[in-house]
Formats: C-alpha cells, sequence, structure tokens
C-alpha cells in the first residue's frame, strides 16, 4: 500500500546460488524484453523507457545520430534461449551481466536453415533432428560466449541463436545502415524484410500461383527455369 514499507526477508546462511535459485527454478524461465510507449508505433529506446540508467550507458559511435533505431533492454533467466532468426539493421550486443552463448550462421546459408519467415525450424541446434532437417548439417557455424563488458557486432540478415548461461542483463542497439526509406515504416521490432524485399516476395507468391494453373509436367519444368533466371540475374556472383 502507499506509504508503507513492507518489512524485507533477511537471508542469513542462503548463499547468492541458492537465492537465485528460489527466483529461477530450472523449470521456470524468465525474459524481459523492453518496450515502446505504445508498442504498435514506438520502438524501444533505454533512454526513455528507463530514465534512471541513461547515464549509464553509452551507445558505441558505429553510426551517426540520425541512424539511431532502437535500443532495447533485455533481462533473462538460465537456460532461457531465443531461436535462430535474423534482424534487418545492424546490431551491437553489449552484455552488461552476466554470461551468453551466441552462435551465428551466414546469410548465404540460409537454404540450409529451413526458414519460416525470419526464424528458423531448428529449435535444437546443438542435436538436430537430421532426418527431418537434413540439410542443417551443411550450415557453418560461428560462436562465442559474452561475459559482463562484451560488445558483439551483429551484421544485418546474420542468422544468431542466444542462450543465457547464467542470469543477465543486456542491450541491443540497432541503427539504419540503409537509407530509411527502404524500411518498413511499420516496424517497431526492427525485423521487417525492407519494402523491396517484401514486395518482391508477394509477387513471386503470385508468379507461383500463376503456375499453379499448369500441368505438374510444365509447371516442374518452368519452377526450375525461374530458379535459374533467379539465380542467374539475382545473386551475387561470390555467393556460391
Amino acid at each position: 500500500m502507499a506509504g508503507q514499507h513492507l518489512p524485507v526477508p533477511r537471508l542469513e546462511g542462503v548463499s547468492r546460488e541458492q537465492f537465485m535459485q528460489h527466483l529461477y527454478p530450472q523449470d521456470e524461465k524468465y525474459y524481459l524484453r523492453s518496450l515502446g510507449e505504445d508498442p504498435r508505433k514506438d520502438v524501444a529506446d533505454i533512454r526513455k523507457q528507463f530514465p534512471l540508467l541513461k547515464g549509464d550507458i553509452k551507445f558505441p559511435e558505429f553510426f551517426k545520430e540520425e541512424q539511431f533505431f532502437s535500443s532495447v533492454f533485455r533481462i533473462s533467466s538460465p537456460g532461457l534461449q531465443l531461436w535462430t532468426h535474423y534482424d534487418v539493421m545492424d546490431n551491437l550486443l553489449i552484455q552488461v551481466t552476466g554470461k551468453k552463448r551466441v552462435v551465428l550462421f551466414s546469410p548465404r546459408d540460409a537454404q540450409y536453415l529451413y526458414l519460416k519467415g525470419t526464424k528458423s525450424e531448428v529449435l535444437n541446434i546443438d542435436n538436430p533432428d537430421l532426418a527431418k532437417y537434413p540439410l542443417f548439417s551443411k550450415a557453418r557455424r560461428y560462436e562465442c560466449s559474452l561475459e559482463a563488458g562484451d560488445v558483439l557486432f551483429i551484421p544485418a540478415l546474420w542468422f544468431h541463436n542466444v542462450i543465457s548461461e547464467e542470469f543477465g542483463v543486456g542491450v541491443n542497439i540497432f541503427w539504419k545502415h540503409l537509407p530509411s526509406e527502404c524500411y518498413d515504416k511499420t516496424d517497431t521490432y526492427g525485423n521487417k524484410d525492407p519494402t523491396a524485399a517484401s514486395r518482391a516476395a508477394q509477387i513471386l507468391d503470385r508468379a507461383l500461383k500463376t503456375l499453379a494453373e499448369l500441368p505438374e509436367e510444365y509447371r516442374d519444368f518452368y519452377a526450375r527455369r525461374m530458379v535459374l533466371h533467379i539465380q542467374d540475374k539475382a545473386y551475387s556472383k561470390n555467393s556460391e
């Protein structure tokens, strides 16, 4: 109640490990991700949502102030895992306290990751079901550990899977490295594909629906021609 102070229990003889186990049982996971004032319209900015912390963090000067998109405050309990996904903006992952393991995959390995939207369907990346996801073994993984004070640069489109090995606090800083008009204006999380990519995907969906009007043999033949045309015209020459 307002104006009253509740007694704080004393934890004499209790170790930090025992206390953390009491707060975070092994079968429960907790995760906080800061949002804007109105998540549908406003981006997360630690300087606005947590003004008391404003002076405690200095953004590395990797970008100009006008390129800033968001700063996301994250708190996670031990064992929490964020699925393999990509973001469309360059970002920095700053580990304030605790320890994280980060596994990354190149955008050029997207064909091996069994994507559904921006996420991989392969949830267990350490012991994947290769009978269900046989191509996953071809994806080359890059792995690192982050401890308090470490900063990891995660380029746009690079897939990353993050596991909290300890209770941890971190901050992500995203910025627009492409011209602002390239991004979806309704995107407050930094994970919607650029507008040109979204339009291209819609056009491809319409093309595939049109091919469906053909008999199977013709549909197969012209779909293969489309793939070859995309490889010839759209893929980077050094992407193989």
